[in-house]
Formats: C-alpha cells, sequence, structure tokens
C-alpha cells in the first residue's frame, strides 16, 4: 500500500516546526510512502499537522524527532500511534 503524508507547510504550522517534519518525512520517502507540502489543513493553532492517507489519520502537535515512530510503527508496521492522535477526529 502507497502511503501520502500531508505535511502542513502554512504559517501557524512553520512557526510551531512544521518544516523540519517535512524534512524528517522527506528523508524517509519511498515509492510505498509519498510526502507532500501540504496548504493549510484548517487546524491552525495544533500544528505542526500530519495527515496520512488513504486510512485519513491526523496527527496533531507532530515534531521532527517522533518522525521516525509514524515512519516505524504507522507507515511501514500498520499501526497508528494512539497517543499522537488527533482527538478532534480520533477518539481516545
Amino acid at each position: 500500500m502507497t502511503h501520502i503524508v500531508l505535511v502542513c507547510q502554512n504559517r501557524a504550522c512553520l512557526k510551531l516546526g512544521a518544516a523540519s517534519v517535512l524534512a524528517a518525512f522527506q528523508a524517509a520517502a519511498s515509492p510505498a510512502i509519498v510526502v507532500v507540502k501540504s496548504p493549510c489543513l484548517g487546524q491552525c493553532g495544533n500544528g505542526p499537522m500530519v495527515r496520512i492517507l488513504p486510512e485519513d489519520i491526523w496527527y496533531w502537535r507532530v515534531n521532527a524527532t517522533e518522525v521516525p515512530a509514524v515512519i516505524q510503527r504507522h507507515l511501514l508496521g500498520g499501526q497508528p500511534i494512539q497517543a499522537m492522535l488527533y482527538p478532534h477526529f480520533h477518539s481516545p
């Protein structure tokens, strides 16, 4: 399965470190992991926001140090990281 990773690069997310999150995902890009520099995902103030398709999984307040775990556990292992899920779209 190919995963598409959208990383918000709008002003609010950029102030919170979204550029380094994007760079960390881009370093792991492969034919199975497509990384997209996304415009605003509409969740300003809760970022950096990352949306994983086709599952439509949203992660919030992501920092670059967490990206390897998302790649290993979710994108390669098939298990979303519960503690990082955005509660607006995923109930605890």
